[in-house]
């Protein structure tokens, strides 16, 4: 029962967060527009079939089914009846384009102020970062990268020339690198080297990775039914710590060695709780794929965080370097290998801060920010039927000193908005196939360490209920099969 209450408690945070974002930029629209005298017929939270609506004012408010957005209806401004519906045939004024404009620009302008906002909240309360400095963990014995003489312990100093300090910061630039040889700068016994290494798509999100793994604990996601895993007794949540006697650093290592033992007993010493468990398990050979097996599904292992204050200035100079960086690999998808399907929809970006909100209010706080950036900076695209749209057609009517063919630019407009609905359907298609790596992101453990007081300071008062544990997407890893 509890866990019924957990989820409905998640999501409706999550609807409120996420339609703060929209309602902050339909807002700057609903209210420049009521200020320069437009005509406001309805504002809108959400797409198609209306779940609720009600009139002030002469004024429709609704709230609809697909949240993936909203809309102020303005008649004397080009509007799409594709999102809209058809306007009323009422007899307005014209607008100047100048109006238009300002109208347009108030809709990101608001995401933005409402991003500086939150970013200032969280220099204040702190903001959870997540404690996985770079070291490599397993190194294949005979790979290329071993010939090179990368080992185990060596600490990725930077990759693609820039500097890296986590697993997260490694996968990142790794995803966004230009080409798929990439120059990576590796610290060993205190000497700094740099070598030329290849990125491979071989995972479960489809996103290209260097050959090198963190070190860390394996931990046990799921145990297959009827597997010698179950036979074994071993249990969700175990961490794996040594099998056959060698310890284990990561999954490619387990898998590996887990082939050396088909049929035989061997021994796999565990972390249950606080307690180190020895069990016996007999590696099976599956029949389908002539694979060594156990029968588990890997986990991510238990992630440690500490608490900084980052100025607002630099949260939102992390959102626009990550943000440029995305549009510049999708511009050469064909060298960096990032596609639209790799992008999130409504569907993921609602599971993620799902996620957020699961595990620390400050991290769904650090996903708005981004999440509002990214709406304006979006929206400010010249295509019709965004904002950007809007101002470069408000100029081209300044420009020509007359309005634009209403109807040419009504049919234009509406050809764009099915173009965007039909795009948020397949970016949403591969949200749902990214479900699974969700879900074993949500049931996460993760520990925030408090920063300690200075030791002239007064005895530390009692932890705030605010000092919970938390996640974050911020350690990607691939999504393997079972093993």
């Amino acid at each position: 029962m509890s866990d019924i209450f957990n989820f409905a408690k998640i999501g409706v945070v999550v609807v409120l967060l996420f339609g703060a974002a929209i309602f902050v930029h339909e807002f700057g629209h609903y209210w420049v527009a009521l200020k320069r005298g437009l005509k406001v017929e309805e504002f809108a939270i959400g797409f198609g079939p209306i779940i609720r609506s009600w009139v002030r004012n002469g004024i429709k408010y609704s709230i609809r089914w697909i949240p993936a957005g909203g809309f102020v209806k303005l008649p004397q401004m080009i509007t799409s009846s594709a999102i809209e519906g058809d306007s009323a045939t009422e007899t307005l004024p014209p607008v100047s384009p100048f109006s238009k404009i300002l109208v347009a620009v108030a809709g990101p302008s608001m995401n933005v102020v409402f991003a500086f906002a939150i970013a200032t909240v969280i220099y204040f309360v702190g903001l959870p970062v997540l404690v996985n400095p770079s070291i490599i963990g397993y190194v294949e014995a005979g790979s290329p990268e071993a010939k090179l003489g990368i080992q185990e312990g060596d600490k990725i100093v930077a990759v693609n020339g820039k500097s890296v300090r986590s697993w997260e910061d490694v996968y990142n630039t790794t995803v966004l690198a230009l080409t798929n040889v990439i120059p990576v700068s590796i610290e060993h016994a205190g000497k700094t080297n740099l070598y030329s290494l290849k990125a491979d798509v071989a995972n479960g999100v489809d996103l290209k990775m260097l050959n090198l793994n963190p070190r860390d604990y394996l931990t046990i996601n799921a145990v297959v039914a009827g597997s010698p895993a179950e036979k074994a007794h071993l249990q969700v949540g175990d961490q794996i710590l040594e099998f056959a006697g060698v310890p284990i650093t990561s999954f490619p290592e387990f898998t590996n060695l887990v082939q050396k033992y088909p049929g035989q007993t061997t021994e796999i010493l565990v972390l249950r709780g606080t307690n180190r468990v020895p069990i016996k398990v007999t590696p099976a050979v599956n029949p389908a794929s002539k694979v060594v097996q156990v029968g588990i599904q890997p986990g991510f292992g238990k992630n440690d965080y500490i608490l900084e204050h980052p100025d607002p200035w630099s949260q939102i100079s992390d959102v626009w370097e990550q943000l440029t960086g995305t549009l510049n690999a999708l511009i050469h998808s064909h060298t960096s290998g990032v596609k639209a399907s790799d992008l999130a929809g409504p569907v993921g970006i609602i599971s993620v801060l799902a996620v957020k909100v699961n595990t620390d209010y400050r991290l769904a706080l650090n996903f708005l920010v981004m999440l509002n950036i990214n709406l304006a900076i979006i929206n400010m695209l010249p295509m019709p039927v965004l904002d950007g749209g809007h101002i470069m057609m408000a100029i081209l009517e300044r420009i020509r000193r007359k309005p634009l063919d209403v109807r040419i630019v009504e049919y234009v407009t509406t050809v764009f908005a099915v173009l965007l609905i039909c795009f948020m359907v397949y970016v949403t298609f591969f949200d749902f196939r990214r479900l699974p790596l969700i879900r074993a992101l949500f049931n996460q453990q993760s520990q925030i360490e408090e920063p300690a007081k200075p030791a002239s300071a007064p005895s530390p008062a009692p932890a705030s209920p605010d000092q919970a544990p938390a996640l974050d997407l911020s350690k990607p890893a691939p999504a393997h099969p079972s093993q």
